[in-house]
């Protein structure tokens, strides 16, 4: 069977037909099948040898009609939703891990400034008219405790050095840019304490599950902020809730939730000492430009028989 590609991305015709127009400009001879359409993609997926698609968008009813599928190629970093399909052992899987890490910093600081600075409140009364001043938090000589360490988190260590922050690094590794300490995981607790930012960065895995539960919490100080932009069952979230409802920290900056969309009914919502955003981090104006060198440079390995020369190679199925 002839190799063809299936991309499907219902959230982006626009990146759709980017990345089909530039794999036809590539490889003219390819079998190039774009859809927005779930129903659309289901049909096609017969004729397919490989899905591109962002994780949680490979979706099982795709794969089942794939016969011939022997890669995926995923638009995003996570590939915990693609774990959870059980793929045959013959399926190669490849994500875009780096490309985020501009868009991930830059939220990671967003929340960071706007904790330390009260943002909520400042916005709060603009809309009442009300002028109110207090001193304001600075970033300058904190510390930020980055829990996990990888191409995000030195992009992220870099723009930390920029404002004055000593970063510390939790990891398996012994050396990293940007960082002034790194700690393995084991001294977690220790090293929360010393935080006036706990940022989550970590991958989401059986060992990370509430990785960051009511003992880290409990190591923190009352001053410190926790910034989550990895995935939501990092933390334990009942605790995490218990622990800012008592104040016990700062407050938290959270991007992802153990339910997504986070529901209407959680408490999250209606804290005063939480920012939440509808998981923004992996997000840019610029996603498919930004993906792009990695589906081109993977595609042509896949075209030539070469999986060993493929980026981000994540393993295969089962």
């Amino acid at each position: 069977m002839s190799k063809a590609i299936l991309i499907y991305e219902p959230d982006s015709p626009a990146h759709v037909a980017t990345y089909a127009a530039a794999l036809r400009r590539e490889f003219p001879s390819l079998e190039v099948l774009p859809t927005s359409s779930r129903g659309e993609a289901i049909a096609l997926a017969p004729r397919a040898t490989a899905v591109v698609a962002k994780a949680q968008d490979v979706l099982a009813e795709i794969v089942a009609a794939m016969p011939a599928l022997d890669w995926v190629q995923a638009l995003t970093t996570g590939i915990d939703p693609i774990n959870a399909l059980k793929l045959p052992a013959s399926v190669m899987v490849t994500s875009t891990r780096g490309m985020h890490a501009p868009q991930m910093a830059e939220l990671t600081f967003l929340l960071m400034l706007s904790l330390s600075r009260g943002a909520p409140k400042i916005f709060a009364n603009q809309a009442r008219a009300e002028w109110k001043r207090w001193e304001q938090r600075l970033l300058l000589d904190k510390t930020v405790v980055i829990v996990g360490v990888g191409s995000i988190s030195e992009e992220l260590a870099r723009r930390c050095r920029a404002f004055g922050l000593k970063v510390i690094g939790i990891s398996s590794r012994t050396s990293a840019e940007g960082f002034d300490e790194l700690h393995p995981r084991e001294r977690l607790n220790e090293v929360a304490a010393r935080a006036d930012f706990l940022v989550l960065l970590v991958p989401y895995a059986p060992d990370t599950h509430h990785l960051v539960n009511a003992a880290v919490l409990g190591a923190m100080k009352p001053s410190a902020f926790l910034v989550n932009v990895a995935r939501g069952n990092v933390v334990d979230e009942l605790a995490l809730i218990e622990t800012l409802r008592a104040r016990r920290i700062a407050g938290a900056g959270l991007d992802v939730f153990a339910t997504e969309p986070l529901p209407a009914t959680s408490p999250l919502w209606g804290l005063d000492n939480v920012i939440v955003t509808p998981h923004l981090g992996g997000l840019s104006d610029i996603y498919a430009q930004q993906a792009l060198p990695y589906l081109l440079h993977n595609v042509r390995a896949y075209l030539a028989g070469d999986p060993a020369a493929m980026q981000n190679r994540v393993g295969r199925g089962g």
